[in-house]
């Protein structure tokens, strides 16, 4: 698929920016490597005023929109890359994707008397699926989101997302103002097509649990009294710099679970192309909400790809159970 009229209009204006300060540099220090980005910039924006920006230079095809997200002035198409320089990109690939799951929480984490299982599946190489744990003092932060597009950039965005809460978690703000102040961030640090849904959650070892849904899916509350969906959502983040957010409160009880997915698990197509659903999640955590965390997410992996029944997985998935399990309360 070509880019989008409204993307083109975007990457035109980052082109004029990054030619801007290009110039700057080059005022101040003249070197073949600025002067040849220069000229780069220069060929990129004629090709977007004559109506030929994202068409493959060689075969006249259309450039992969994500990479043009990632680097505008790309003017050849995958297939048409010199062997050494697909070669070069399949192992910057690999790089990637091994640097992201070093992003990834360890297995089996327990903190603040939850224990949590995720799973985490790049539909590619790399994913813009988010997903982390912290534990700062005695409360357990918890993060899950799905950044828009796919591929490196979306990784990009991920990766991004990761340090920015890395580094304000430690600050001790407010559920509210720690994300708000991670999508000021997020949002002046991206496109403006760039943007991410966002589960942002923190749990004591009392079973307080406050949650900031940022666009998100509803995760789920599944315990004793059943299975309940936390509804409250405000917009994604990355769309507008000054976005306020609230949170909603809960009490879990030992052995109640939370349950955050993205879109990778509702949207799973059947031969048919049917989707899997929110509702048929929900019935099936109905049936296994006593589970442990592990064997929930197990259980709901295995439902899913059951039903895909072989068909080809479109999206990158993820999947996170937090189980209150305090000190002293037996885990099934």
């Amino acid at each position: 698929m070509g880019i989008q009229v409204t993307d083109l209009h975007m990457l035109r204006d980052q082109l004029v920016v990054r030619r801007q300060k290009l110039e700057t540099a080059v005022a101040r220090s003249e070197t073949a490597n600025l002067l040849q980005l220069l000229e780069q910039v220069d060929r990129a924006l004629e090709r977007v005023d004559h109506g030929n920006y994202g068409i493959c230079e060689v075969c006249k095809t259309s450039v992969e929109a994500e990479r043009l997200f990632a680097d505008p002035l790309t003017a050849i198409c995958l297939d048409c890359l010199k062997p050494s320089e697909q070669r070069a990109l399949e192992q910057d690939l690999h790089l990637a994707a091994r640097i992201q799951a070093g992003l990834l929480p360890k297995k089996g984490f327990s903190a603040a008397g939850w224990k949590v299982a995720y799973h985490y599946e790049p539909a590619g190489q790399v994913s813009g699926d988010y997903c982390d744990l912290v534990q700062n003092g005695k409360d357990l932060y918890f993060m899950v989101g799905d950044v828009s597009g796919k591929g490196v950039a979306a990784a990009m965005l991920m990766s991004n997302l990761h340090a920015m809460f890395r580094v304000l978690i430690p600050m001790g703000l407010p559920l509210e103002q720690l994300v708000e102040r991670a999508n000021r961030l997020f949002c002046e640090s991206t496109l403006p097509t760039q943007y991410a849904t966002l589960i942002v959650g923190k749990a004591d070892e009392f079973g307080n649990v406050e949650i900031c849904n940022g666009g998100h899916p509803a995760p789920f509350h599944a315990g004793q009294h059943g299975v309940k969906a936390i509804e409250a959502a405000t917009v994604p983040v990355g769309l507008f710099c000054d976005q306020k957010f609230s949170t909603t409160s809960l009490r879990a009880v030992p052995g109640d679970s939370l349950v955050i997915y993205t879109d990778g698990i509702s949207e799973a197509e059947s031969p048919d192309g049917a989707e899997y659903g929110v509702a048929a999640l929900e019935k099936l955590l109905a049936g296994c909400r006593e589970l442990a965390s592990h064997e929930l997410v197990e259980k709901c992996l295995k439902e899913v790809l059951a039903f895909r029944a072989g068909s080809p997985r479109l999206d990158d998935q993820a999947l996170m159970v937090l189980q209150f399990v305090p000190e002293g309360v037996a885990q099934s």
